[in-house]
């Protein structure tokens, strides 16, 4: 059977070499603790990303950091605390009552009312605690629920102890007997990360409500032994407004891999501290409930046979649960609970590691599920049917959200030792490096052939120091991200050889004989061509952290490995100024040293842009340089004779999606969103020196009074675009001599790519990512090819087909086209046009430099226009 949810749509050269005189290395500056995140300079230096804090709107962020005592949660850092016992009393703060909630229409709690409701829970009883874990993108709390049986300070040292014997000893873990019995069994809950999926959040304060209160003996054994954690709601700023994505623009389960928001961090932290054996993640909304285990691919870097039988039990206890609520079709329109991976061919995989759900299993969860609840409440029907019919599916769906709740807490209350026994056998296989199983036919009824998807693990990554790595501050970034997802790197103290290739001291090294083995291989691995075996996947199928974000990552597959070597827990500092005084030089080959040269101009540090890709500063701004050194560890060298273009800061007008804007402004650039709608009103061009252009904007309905202010700025200033509104906008405003061919609308993944060495292309990766991928013929002769698809076949992680109606669209079609092209219109603006997707997400974070790249070049003042300009800001 097809699934009644639709596929989700879319959102939408190395480091200067070794100086003879050695480097001055330049320690990242301490930060305060108690000071609250500057919306203006957001840090990309080497602190471990688990400190890190994203901004918010400025005057939110602001007024949410409430001034605190010593022992307020907002002045320590958002974290699960191990040690302290419980019950834990925190009385939240409450914030201001605001009628404006969208939850209210629904009858349900809206999110000034969930702090007071969590209040009362903790008076009820001993067996409520509550936590801030955090601060959402607009400023508002987390909030952390623990329900169990009262533990001494002692006795939660006690369960932190064998947590971590099962993750760091889980082969002496498995010769414990007694180990179970000792141990409360986590359970994690993640409510409502979805915003304008509302009901998760009042099916987990119902539930706990009736935890706290119960004289059941079967709810005293259950607390007994079981931690019940649960994420009261994931995404308050969705809540609140009525909307799926997070107060950033950004959908929070598609993030988990890359963690660019802070609630995402905030979760991520929850599960490494509280290491589940059982997930549990709640949305809306598919008629009827529909739980996951999923169909094929399935993740090739889980612990499959341990994972597949105990979901499809806890799915059958939740589908068993659901029905005996008594609801049908004919009596209030809820369909039969589907499983899809009993239920559907295809379509609803667990493959990407991006959702919640697919992220729990690599920090032990061997059972987790999404849970899509029946009655639709948001969207259209949010706004057209009446409030006593949206109160009607609300109050179902909160029954129904809490049913899976109750069967899941059984489950892991009758399979407390089998549950924490897989768990010790999924951390015991990383560590002891055995090679990945194959998981037998008939493991659970209805388990064939395509479902055994697997993997073969290296030996080892290695991330080199030296003149071997693309992109020290790249390497950085990528050992802080690895770490904060509590894998274990370690820095060599010695010289070393792993196969067949020499490592200078310094390098990183990912051994893979480690617990959480799969997570490491999951961000580190190239991925896999999956297009073969299924024709729909539901979201991304390639993603490579070791290809996309700008390091070199090697795979060491044979041999031994012997290294000294001492455990990371943040990288090693990566800023440095050269001893000799001098003109400096930066090479621009990662987001951080983007960032860095736009505070520079933005300083009003006069900087010269090199044919190389490279920064210029005059020696009068080596204060400057020392300070863009300390604060994104960036490296300077000396410029000697080189020059370049002036640079001025760039000031760009989007018509983008919300993960590109919230990229380019991560990057430090000034940047003020647009659309038809805001062109029509009179936008005011004098401000802008660059379009970019991706969606929301349509050339063809622009008002004639737009269209000839558009033609104005045309004249002088620059454009770039992406993808299908992007390069529409392109061919109706008559700019580069160019033909867009769209691949299939739904083909995405990592891709190799070769670039010319030219002005955007130019040190650019040999990888690129796609999404609906996009390439140009018929090209003019002011057209420069950037970037070009690998002519013997570009896909190396992915899905790409060609279309099913014959028209072609696939990836062979796509060998050796021009990805990326640029251009000056005969009016005079630059123009650069990609068919990639590099600011997708926020997550291919190796591409980034190139739009920045792209950016800079097209704000060029053309020659012919210089003298009637102002002068540089």
């Amino acid at each position: 059977m097809r699934l009644s949810k639709p596929l989700s749509p879319l959102f939408g050269a190395a480091v200067a070499a070794a100086l003879l005189v050695p480097p001055l290395l330049v320690q990242p500056a301490a930060a305060d603790p108690a000071a609250p995140p500057s919306p203006a300079v957001r840090d990309f230096g080497n602190g471990p990303e688990r400190n890190e804090e994203a901004a918010g709107d400025p005057g939110q962020a602001a007024s949410a950091l409430r001034a605190a005592t010593p022992d307020d949660p907002a002045r320590h850092p958002f974290f699960h605390d191990r040690d302290r016992g419980y019950p834990r009393r925190t009385e939240l703060p409450v914030p201001a009552e605001n009628t404006a909630d969208a939850s209210i229409k629904l009858g349900l709690v809206p999110y000034h009312g969930i702090a007071p409701r969590l209040n009362e829970l903790q008076r009820l009883g001993d067996r409520v605690s509550v936590e801030v874990i955090g601060r959402s993108h607009q400023g508002r709390d987390l909030y952390l629920v623990t329900v169990t049986a009262p533990e001494s300070r002692a006795e939660a040292r006690e369960q932190r102890r064998i947590r971590e014997r099962i993750e760091n000893d889980p082969a002496a873990a498995a010769r414990d007997r007694g180990l179970a019995a000792r141990y409360k069994a986590p359970v994690f809950v993640n409510g409502n990360i979805h915003g304008n999926e509302w009901e998760g959040t009042d099916a987990i304060l119902r539930v706990v409500e009736e935890l706290a209160t119960s004289t059941d003996p079967a709810v005293t054994r259950l607390l007994d032994r079981t931690r019940l954690y649960f994420n009261v709601t994931a995404n308050p700023d969705g809540r609140f407004n009525g909307v799926r994505a997070n107060g950033a623009g950004f959908d929070m389960n598609r993030d988990f891999v890359t963690a660019s928001q802070p609630e995402v961090r905030a979760m991520r932290q929850v599960m490494i501290d509280t290491q589940p054996v059982v997930m549990l993640d709640l949305h809306g909304y598919v008629n009827g409930t529909l739980i996951e285990p999923t169909t094929p691919p399935h993740g090739a870097n889980y612990e499959y046979d341990l994972f597949i039988r105990n979901a499809y039990a806890n799915a059958l206890g939740m589908e068993a649960a659901v029905k005996a609520l008594g609801h049908t079709v004919e009596k209030d329109g809820v369909h039969p609970p589907q499983i899809p991976f009993r239920d559907s061919d295809e379509g609803w995989d667990d493959w990407p590691p991006i959702f919640t759900p697919q992220y729990a299993p690599f920090q032990g969860a061997v059972a987790a599920h999404t849970v899509e609840i029946p009655l639709r409440v948001n969207g259209s029907d949010y706004t057209q049917q009446p409030v006593e019919e949206l109160r009607r599916r609300s109050s179902i769906n909160t029954a129904v959200a809490a049913a899976a709740i109750r069967a899941t807490y059984a489950f892991a209350r009758d399979r407390h030792d089998a549950l924490v026994a897989d768990q010790i056998e999924m951390f015991r296989r990383g560590a002891a490096g055995e090679p990945a199983r194959e998981v037998p036919l008939g493991t659970v009824p209805g388990f064939g052939p395509e479902d055994v998807y697997t993997t073969t693990y290296p030996r080892a990554y290695v991330i080199p120091a030296g003149s071997g790595q693309r992109s020290a501050t790249a390497a950085a970034r990528l050992v802080d991200h690895l770490v904060a997802n509590d894998v274990r790197v370690e820095r060599a103290t010695r010289p070393f050889r792993a196969g067949g290739a020499s490592y200078p001291a310094g390098s990183y090294v990912v051994d893979m004989h480690q617990p959480k083995r799969g997570l490491a291989n999951v961000m580190l691995e190239r991925g896999a061509d999956i297009s073969p075996r299924v024709d729909a996947m539901y979201d991304i199928s390639g993603w490579s952290h070791a290809l996309l974000w700008g390091a070199t990552v090697d795979a060491v597959t044979s041999g031994t490995l012997r290294v000294a070597a001492e455990p990371v827990a943040a990288a090693a500092p990566t800023g440095s100024l050269p001893r000799t005084s001098g003109p400096l030089a930066m090479k621009v080959t990662d987001a951080k040293e983007v960032r860095a040269l736009n505070d520079l101009l933005a300083q009003g540090v006069q900087v010269s842009w090199t044919g190389d890709g490279s920064a210029v500063l005059p020696a009068s701004a080596r204060d400057a340089a020392r300070t863009a050194a300390e604060r994104y560890g960036v490296a300077f060298t000396p410029a000697g004779n080189a020059a370049g273009t002036p640079l001025a800061p760039v000031r760009i007008a989007a018509a983008a999606s919300a993960d590109e804007l919230f990229t380019l402004r991560e990057m430090g650039f000034d940047v003020t969103p647009v659309s038809t709608a805001a062109l029509n009103a009179g936008f005011d061009w004098s401000g802008v020196d660059v379009l970019y252009v991706s969606s929301g904007l349509s050339h063809a309905a622009l008002t004639p009074q737009a269209r000839a202010a558009l033609e104005a700025f045309l004249a002088t200033g620059g454009v770039v675009g992406r993808g299908a509104t992007g390069s529409a906008f392109n061919a109706a405003a008559g700019l580069l001599t160019a033909t867009s061919v769209a691949g299939r609308s739904d083909a995405n993944g990592v891709v190799r790519v070769t670039s010319p060495g030219t002005a955007v292309g130019g040190g650019a990766p040999d990888h690129s990512f796609v999404y609906s991928p996009r390439w140009f013929t018929g090209l003019g002769a002011e057209v420069t090819v950037e970037q070009a698809y690998a002519a013997d076949g570009p896909l190396v992680a992915g899905h790409w087909r060609a279309r099913t109606d014959g028209t072609g669209g696939g990836q062979e079609d796509a060998r050796g086209q021009a990805a990326v092209i640029s251009g000056r219109d005969e009016r005079g603006a630059a123009v650069v046009l990609f068919g990639t997707e590099p600011l997708f997400r926020n997550h291919p974070k190796g591409l980034f430099p190139q739009v920045a790249k792209a950016l800079y070049w097209s704000s060029a003042v053309p020659a012919t226009a210089r003298d009637t300009q102002p002068a540089p800001r």
